[in-house]
C-alpha cells in the first residue's frame, strides 16, 4: 500500500492537517497516532506544552479538633477547603510557586498558625497542624510590691512543678498583677514572677499554681 499525501501552503496562512490511515484489506487495530503539523512562511515547526498540576496536602490533629476546619491557601493560587472527618485536607492543581497555608476555627488555636509551602515539581505532603480547643478560663496572679525603686515585672510559667519556665509577657508589667488567658483546660500550670530595676532582674519568687478544669 501507498501513501500519498501533498500539503499546499499558503504564504499568509497556516494548514492544519491530520490523516487517519486504514489497510486496503485486512482491517487494522493498534496504537492510533495523532500528529499536528504547522505550516507557516518559515516551514514546519511543533510545540508540547505542560499541564502539570500539584498537591498541598496535610492533617489536622487531634482529628477531633482538626475536622471541620478551614483551610485558606493563598499565593499564586487562592483557595478555601475544610478538613475532612481524619483532620486531612489538600489542594489541588496547583502550579510551581510559594505558598500560604493557614488553618481556622471558630474556638480552636492552631500551631503554627501557618505554613509556608514552594511548590517545585513535586507535591507537597506532610503540611501538618495541630490543633486545641481554646479555653474560656483564665488565670488572675498577684504579688507584693516590695521595691518602690522597681521598674517592672515579668511572669513565667511552665508545666512542669520547679520550671523550666517560660516568660509570657511580651513587655514589662508595670503593676504587682497579671491575668494570663492563654491556658488550655486539663492542664496545670506553675508560675513564677521577677521584679527588674535598673540593676537588673531578680531571682524568681516563690511559685504559684493553678489548674485549669
Amino acid at each position: 500500500m501507498h501513501l500519498l499525501s501533498h500539503f499546499s501552503r499558503e504564504s499568509s496562512a497556516a494548514q492544519l492537517a491530520a490523516f487517519i490511515l486504514r489497510g486496503s484489506h485486512a482491517s487494522f487495530l493498534g496504537t492510533a497516532a495523532l500528529f499536528f503539523v504547522l505550516f507557516g512562511c518559515g516551514g514546519a515547526s511543533s510545540s508540547l506544552v505542560s499541564s502539570t498540576t500539584y498537591t498541598i496536602s496535610g492533617t489536622i490533629t487531634p482529628s477531633s479538633d482538626g475536622s471541620g476546619a478551614t483551610l485558606t491557601l493563598s499565593g499564586p493560587a487562592a483557595a478555601t477547603t475544610t478538613a475532612k472527618s481524619s483532620g486531612s485536607y489538600s489542594f489541588a492543581d496547583l502550579t510551581n510557586g510559594t505558598y500560604v497555608v493557614a488553618p481556622s476555627r471558630s474556638g480552636y488555636s492552631f500551631s503554627p498558625t501557618q505554613q509556608i509551602v514552594t511548590i517545585d515539581g513535586a507535591d507537597a505532603t506532610g503540611i501538618d497542624f495541630s490543633a486545641a480547643q481554646q479555653s474560656s478560663y483564665s488565670v488572675s496572679l498577684s504579688w507584693q510590691d516590695s521595691d518602690p525603686n522597681i521598674s517592672g515585672y515579668n511572669v513565667y510559667r511552665g508545666t512542669t512543678d520547679g520550671g523550666p519556665y517560660s516568660r509570657i509577657n511580651s513587655t514589662l508589667i508595670g503593676t504587682p498583677s497579671y491575668i494570663d488567658t492563654s491556658v488550655a483546660s486539663g492542664v496545670t500550670y506553675y508560675y513564677v514572677t521577677t521584679a527588674v530595676n535598673t540593676a537588673g532582674e531578680s531571682a524568681y519568687s516563690n511559685q504559684a499554681t493553678a489548674t485549669i478544669p
